[in-house]
């Protein structure tokens, strides 16, 4: 038996909702066969993986908020050996359509499994980064924060405050399960919370956060303190299992958790995992090499190889047909 492997409706999505009494709104992630798909593709330590899940989980929670017309990516870089996770969250091109996610670590594989570090420890110091790019024809935003907090979720939530002045919180659990064929599946799932202020108060004085940096709490005025503090207390109250498991959907577990805020759901987003890498794309990047750059790349078997970091795609191409003589010969 494999209740456990079987897909239900909740799998894979995200679940928008609103506290209206409290100005609070919402989301609720699972990402179950995709994460599995992103995490497979790639022969992660442990410990890597976890925060590529957190991550990647964060990024799908955080792009549905957004009103996006193309692509939200988190990109996170340390002086550890982990040092660079990059997501990719694609938005759906229309409402029948999923959204699309995507992620790759970059990482010192010796200096890990010599580390005593774990976790979120072994990126060290670094920054955190949310960009936003809506498409051709707009000019990409970019916020980056410091790494601070402890975690990836805290690293948002410091992000929020520090660069939006909007109250967020988040709660993560990620984990990797035996099914009885003995194959190993990542689970993961989340919840995450934003206060919608009439105002954001002014902070001259910096926040109560590490080195000064603004928090949630610190946005939050006297009046909407106790609706606020009321809120992360009950989504701080979700169990692991409730989040992860099999038998508890999204609805449900809104309603266990803010019953009396009555919350108010929205048409779920599926999400899948999606990689926008091809030969042409790798044709356009190497338009700008010259023939002796070209030269420079070509492999003893006489080709040029390229691999995509996020899905491990492997091209080989055909030297003469690249760089920037073989566009003028075309």
């Amino acid at each position: 038996m494999q209740s456990d492997q079987t897909n239900k409706r909740w799998d894979d999505t995200i679940l928008p909702f609103q506290l209206d009494a409290v100005d609070v709104r919402g989301r609720v992630a699972r990402l179950d066969t995709t994460l599995d798909t992103i995490l497979s593709q790639h022969n992660y330590p442990l410990t890597v993986s976890a925060q590529v899940a957190e991550a990647a989980l964060l990024t799908a929670l955080i792009g549905q908020t957004i009103s996006l017309r193309w692509k939200l990516s988190l990109q996170i870089r340390g002086n550890g050996p982990l040092r660079i996770i990059a997501t990719d969250y694609f938005a759906p091109k229309s409402e029948a359509e999923p959204a699309r996610i995507r992620a790759y670590a970059s990482f010192d594989a010796d200096a890990i499994a010599q580390s005593d570090q774990a976790g979120f420890d072994l990126i060290g110091k670094g920054m955190f980064a949310i960009l936003i790019d809506q498409g051709e024809g707009t000019t990409p935003y970019q916020g980056i924060t410091p790494l601070a907090g402890g975690s990836l979720s805290k690293c948002a939530e410091t992000y929020f405050a520090q660069s939006e002045q909007l109250p967020t919180q988040f709660k993560t659990i990620a984990a990797q399960e035996t099914a009885p064929d003995g194959q190993n599946n990542w689970r993961a799932g989340g919840i995450m919370i934003q206060h919608m202020p009439k105002a954001s108060p002014l902070m001259d004085d910096g926040g109560t956060g590490e080195g000064g940096l603004l928090q949630a709490q610190d946005l939050v005025s006297e009046e909407d303190a106790e609706n606020w503090n009321r809120a992360t207390i009950l989504m701080e109250s979700a169990e692991e299992i409730e989040m992860i498991g099999p038998h508890v959907g999204q609805e449900q577990l809104l309603r266990r958790l803010f019953h009396q805020e009555i919350p108010r759901v929205f048409p779920a987003q599926p999400i899948e995992f999606g990689c926008t890498c091809g030969e042409d794309k790798v044709r356009n990047t190497m338009s700008i090499y010259s023939a002796k750059d070209i030269a420079k790349m070509t492999t003893e078997q006489g080709m040029v190889t390229a691999d995509c970091q996020f899905c491990g795609a492997h091209y080989e191409l055909e030297p003469s047909t690249l760089g920037k003589d073989a566009q003028n010969d075309g």
